[in-house]
């Protein structure tokens, strides 16, 4: 299940169980609207809740930020504790230009990526 939340230039997204492909439609379609407006876009993305995501997933995930948005973003927080997101985290800095941050407490990833 996905919730999504948007301001003026951050897209808010908590992902809880399952990270489906129906669920990254939804954040695409989010993100790809406020691409619309004017001004640098910030992501917030909790994962905390995240069980597990389909492979189909993983794929759109690249195709949607190295291949399509690589240079659309202003900054990425992502709040895990799962040390593998954490390292597809880093790894996703390879292909994107945005200053991506991982973070353990919501808090201080909202903070930053709002600053």
């Amino acid at each position: 299940m996905i919730t999504i939340q948007q301001t003026a230039q951050l897209v808010n997204v908590a992902i809880m169980g399952e990270f489906t492909l129906a669920d990254f439609k939804q954040f695409e379609d989010s993100a790809s609207y406020k691409l619309t407006s004017p001004g640098a876009l910030n992501l917030l993305f909790d994962l905390r809740g995240m069980l597990d995501y389909t492979t189909d997933v993983a794929w759109e995930e690249i195709k949607f930020f190295s291949q399509e948005h690589n240079h659309d973003f202003n900054k990425v927080a992502v709040v895990t504790d799962d040390q593998w997101i954490t390292w597809q985290a880093w790894l996703s800095r390879l292909f994107v230009d945005a200053d991506i941050r991982v973070f353990a407490d919501y808090n201080e990833a909202q903070a930053w990526v709002t600053a």
